[in-house]
């Protein structure tokens, strides 16, 4: 017998469609005492992983990312089965992106090692952020599993991922590979976790407990405010809803294709996609005929009104649509087009709220304005972004440095793709901006994060400041680091004997052997009858609980 469905639709008129899944959850009693279990588990693993070594901490990074890679393709596939939308081989891309993509790209740095400034006499020692709750979106579901998860290992955090009900059985499995590669590599028992059955309570207890350092949210807009109305520290993302200028100048023929190119990438589910295309008048009949050559599809103004009226009834879009490909939406709005095409241009007059296709839209269906001139186009692109998407992204096509500068100084966006598909371009794929799955839309879109999520914004420096007089010697700080590899075997998640098989079969270890690198027997026998303390509570609790249901 279940207790009561609470259900949970981020799919609201100001949510953004990036995660406007409707879906239900179970209001789950034992959810509260799972929480607190994951939570305690996290937090020695945290611990422990925040005590070791820059050669170490890139092993178990490597190890994991290299898991990843490995299945990058499964996983592609299997989100494609589980949630319906998308294209598997440009998830690829993406899993690969946030893998071994993930370590290239950040190589040279380093987020455990102490910085010394002899000039300022200031020593800086990086700190973890501690147990990070990492909530991730059905639209890029594994590839914000691994893109989180590898944050969180690079700057010696634990992380608990809560994925969309949607999407949770492949991202439950991904979480597991990269956990267990983590842990073979070295990495501490419960580095990584990831919560099977989500529920209510045991979202809300992750959320709201001390314990959780830092909520990392990507999704509709009820979650990130969720996210930031916890009480606990959150970096939240807004809507996307991206215009793209191509001016006099660009290159046409390079435009249409990358504009085509990053619209029909995985069927348009990142929120960094192209959502209205702004062109000018000059060059619109030219830039029309490359599109076409690529794949778009122009439709008659009665026909984009059709397929308004489809994916937006009743003014809210209708999330069947997410991620399916431009034939099969043309054909629910009882359109026929070639088989060849790729993405839907639905031409549009003004951009107002009133008007639905100037909204964000998380499918191959491309909203198309003309205008006099680069200026005009400019106050369209600010028109597009008040109705939905501010301090999210932009793109241009230009190659006059005027027109751009401009269009980046008065676009109210923290990101701007210049000559570049924005979807690759503005997540960091396809320019230097940093890789990410989580882009940050800063003041403009009500967000703490002003820039794409790196691991620098998971890790905190305590600074040790010298007196400025010259007369005080700064002291010679060379060599000295105050983490070290663990010597010997990584103990285990210390469990309580009734709970062995919960754990995957370990029993408690044998912490504080000699030798062991982990501390004395005195300190961590105490800490691990601590937990074991700790967990009896939570079993007792449970099965109160338990027990006033029969009750009941």
């Amino acid at each position: 017998m279940t207790g009561p469905r609470t259900a949970v639709r981020p799919g609201t008129a100001d949510a953004a469609p990036s995660e406007a899944i409707s879906f239900e959850v179970l209001s789950d009693p034992a959810g509260v005492p799972r929480a607190r279990a994951m939570l305690q588990r996290a937090e020695w693993a945290a611990r422990a992983f925040a005590r070791y070594d820059k050669q170490t901490v890139d092993r178990v990074v490597h190890a994991a990312a290299q898991a990843g890679a490995a299945k990058a393709r499964e996983y592609a596939e299997w989100a494609v089965r589980e949630t319906g939308f998308g294209v598997a081989d440009h998830k690829v891309v993406k899993n690969l992106a946030c893998t071994t993509g993930l370590v290239e790209a950040y190589a040279a740095h380093d987020y455990v090692t102490p910085r010394f400034d002899p000039a300022a006499k200031i020593v800086e020692i990086p700190r973890p952020a501690g147990v990070v709750l990492a909530l991730t979106p059905s639209t890029n579901p594994v590839a914000s599993v691994f893109f989180k998860a590898l944050l969180a290992l690079m700057t010696r955090s634990a992380v608990i991922i809560s994925p969309h009900p949607q999407a949770a059985e492949c991202c439950a499995d991904a979480a597991r590979t990269l956990e267990r590669a983590a842990v073979a590599a070295g990495a501490p028992d419960g580095v990584i976790q990831v919560v099977d059955r989500p529920s209510v309570p045991l979202i809300d207890a992750l959320m709201t407990d001390e314990r959780t350092a830092v909520i990392v949210a990507t999704g509709g807009s009820p979650v990130v405010r969720a996210a930031y109305s916890s009480g606990t520290p959150a970096i939240g993302v807004g809507p996307g809803n991206v215009p793209v200028l191509v001016d006099a100048t660009a290159d046409l023929a390079k435009a249409a294709k990358r504009i085509v190119d990053s619209k029909s990438f995985d069927n348009s589910i990142l929120c960094t996609n192209e959502s209205v295309l702004i062109v000018e008048d000059p060059v619109a009949a030219t830039l029309l005929r490359h599109l076409k050559r690529e794949g778009a599809h122009l439709l008659e103004p009665d026909e984009a009104a059709t397929v308004a009226g489809v994916l937006f009834p009743g003014g809210r879009f209708d999330v069947r649509f997410v991620g399916k490909d431009a034939a099969w939406i043309a054909a629910e709005a009882g359109l026929r087009v070639p088989g060849t095409t790729r993405i839907l241009l639905a031409p549009f007059g003004m951009a107002v709220p009133e008007e639905p296709l100037a909204h964000e839209k998380l499918c191959p269906v491309l909203g198309l304005v003309q205008v006099p001139n680069a200026r005009r186009g400019i106050d369209v692109a600010r028109a597009v972004l008040r109705i939905a998407g501010r301090g999210h992204s932009a793109a241009i096509h230009s190659t006059d440095p005027a027109t751009i500068m401009e269009f980046g100084a008065h676009v109210e966006v923290l990101r701007v793709s210049v000559n570049v598909g924005n979807s690759l371009g503005s997540s960091g794929i396809s320019t230097a901006l940093a890789p990410s799955m989580t882009v940050g839309t800063g003041f403009f879109g009500r967000s703490s994060l002003t820039e794409n999520l790196e691991p620098k914004h998971l890790v905190q420096w305590t600074r040790m400041a010298y007196d400025s007089d010259p007369a005080e010697a700064f002291g010679n700080f060379s060599g000295l680091v105050p983490w070290e590899a663990p010597a010997g075997p990584v103990p285990p998640y210390p469990v309580a004997s009734n709970m062995a098989g919960e754990a995957r079969g370990q029993g408690a270890p044998a912490l504080g052997t000699a030798g062991s690198g982990w501390g004395t027997a005195t300190g961590d026998a105490a800490e691990a009858g601590a937990l074991r303390e700790e967990i009896r509570r939570i079993v007792i609790e449970e099965l109160a609980q338990f027990a006033g249901g029969l009750r009941g």
